[in-house]
């Protein structure tokens, strides 16, 4: 099914045609904006029917957002280097965006395309947020950490109660941070070979996009947030050859964010995810916001060099949504705190009426070094993780070996832990209200 996936996958359709930003007026290394050639260059490609905008080497400043069009390339050619400006007045206007599964008005990304087809963004050069930037500063640690959190609780809360979209306004004076690239509604896009740093929140974000292939991409960004690719509600996305030094989920599936994500109601699906190399916060995630579900997403051939969780599939007693027919297999993975973390319940709840189901997720060929714990199960007891089956599953040592609540059948076929041979089915759940324990393993450990 992977393969009939990626065949299905377009890649964008773009005219040969060039525009340099020389010819629209920039000149590298001048100190100047360059921002007004650059978008000049895309208006007149797209006037004339599409092509490649080329930025050729030397260094190009951009004081505020790049917007890209239908039919355009922006090529960051090898030996570029596209600086943003570090101040945050410069990426307003408000535009659309969804920010941790909710839909807003908030700052642009720095690279931005909505309701777009046929797009990219090609090069070996290097896109850099800027080290200086002022939303650096906007993270969890910083001083402007309880204006953030407030207008992280207010944003939510306009998602639970329904206000509309264009009402849900966080620009001057509010700290929600942008992704460094969103596509938004987009259909056909290609993301190849540039090397992008310093970003202010996650990194590669698409949202609502259909058909989109991201490879060889050098995401080498250690900040707070800095998922290397987020894939939102989805579909029929590859990713693969791409080297991911994040500051946190080197890959994440999602799909929204509680009321708001479940009445969009847009999955991420037919995903396939391969030969990537990893390090950093967590390797291969899905959720925790995947409120409209997540399905058919296939993670092969990947190695995770180290990090605190190597697979972290998350969710919670408020978002709903449903994963399942998930697959993993020859995973290659170095030193993690946490081998296989099923984090489901995360105690940020408020009323816990909408538990998050994960199903049909299979694991085969799976190698690890030395890792923390093997596997750690916080599961709901309405939505207990049911039929997970690893198969050829080999860790060299692990401190704790299970740490599990609330599963049905975890199937376990020559699973090997520290030297210890791992074979059965195990169910389990705790008492609650008036049902019994109810704990089954069927099975041997040598």
């Amino acid at each position: 099914m992977a393969d009939d996936i990626v065949a299905r996958i377009r890649l964008p359709d773009i005219p040969p045609a060039q525009f340099d930003i020389t010819d629209f007026g920039a000149r590298p290394d001048d100190g100047r904006d360059d921002r007004p050639a650059i978008l000049a260059a895309i208006a007149a490609a797209s006037g004339s029917g599409g092509g490649r905008v080329i930025l050729p080497a030397g260094h190009w400043d951009s004081a505020g957002p790049i917007v890209l069009r239908s039919h355009v390339e922006l090529h960051v050619s090898e030996g570029a280097t596209l600086l943003f400006s570090p101040r945050a007045a410069d990426y307003l206007p408000v535009v659309r965006t969804r920010w941790e599964g909710t839909m807003m008005m908030g700052y642009s990304p720095l690279i931005y395309a909505a309701d777009v087809e046929d797009v990219a963004i090609t090069g070996k050069g290097l896109i850099d947020g800027n080290a200086n930037s002022e939303f650096l500063g906007w993270s969890g640690h910083s001083r402007d950490a309880l204006p953030r959190l407030e207008d992280i609780l207010r944003l939510r809360q306009m998602g639970e109660e329904g206000v509309p979209v264009g009402d849900r306004v966080f620009g001057e004076g509010t700290y929600l941070r942008p992704s460094a690239i969103e596509f938004l509604g987009a259909r056909r896009v290609l993301l190849e070979d540039y090397t992008i740093s310093n970003s202010p929140f996650w990194v590669n974000h698409l949202v609502f996009t259909q058909s989109a292939t991201v490879r060889r991409v050098n995401v080498a960004s250690h900040r707070a947030n800095n998922d290397g690719i987020d894939v939102d509600s989805s579909s029929y996305v590859l990713i693969e050859n791409n080297h991911f030094r994040a500051g946190d989920d080197s890959v994440a599936v999602k799909s929204g964010r509680d009321r708001d994500g479940r009445e969009i109601a847009i999955p991420s699906e037919y995903v396939v995810v391969r030969h990537n190399d990893t390090r950093g916060g967590d390797g291969i995630a899905i959720g925790s916001e995947m409120s409209g579900g997540v399905r058919f997403v296939f993670f092969d051939d990947n190695n995770l060099q180290r990090g605190k969780s190597a697979v972290r599939f998350k969710g919670s007693l408020d978002r709903g949504g449903v994963v399942e027919h998930i697959r993993v297999r020859n995973l290659a993975v170095g030193t993690f705190d946490t081998l296989f973390l099923f984090q489901l319940v995360r105690g940020d709840e408020t009323d816990g009426r909408f538990p998050s189901t994960y199903r049909d997720i299979f694991f085969e060929d799976v190698r690890a070094d030395r890792v923390g714990r093997f596997m750690v199960v916080y599961a709901p007891y309405a939505a207990p993780l049911c039929d997970v089956t690893m198969r050829s599953v080999s860790v060299g040592g692990a401190a704790r070996t299970f740490d599990v609540e609330n599963v049905e059948r975890l199937n376990l076929d020559d699973v090997m832990v520290g030297g210890r041979h791992i074979d059965g089915t195990l169910s389990w759940r705790p008492a609650q209200g008036n049902d019994a324990e109810f704990a089954q393993w069927d099975g041997e450990i040598q």
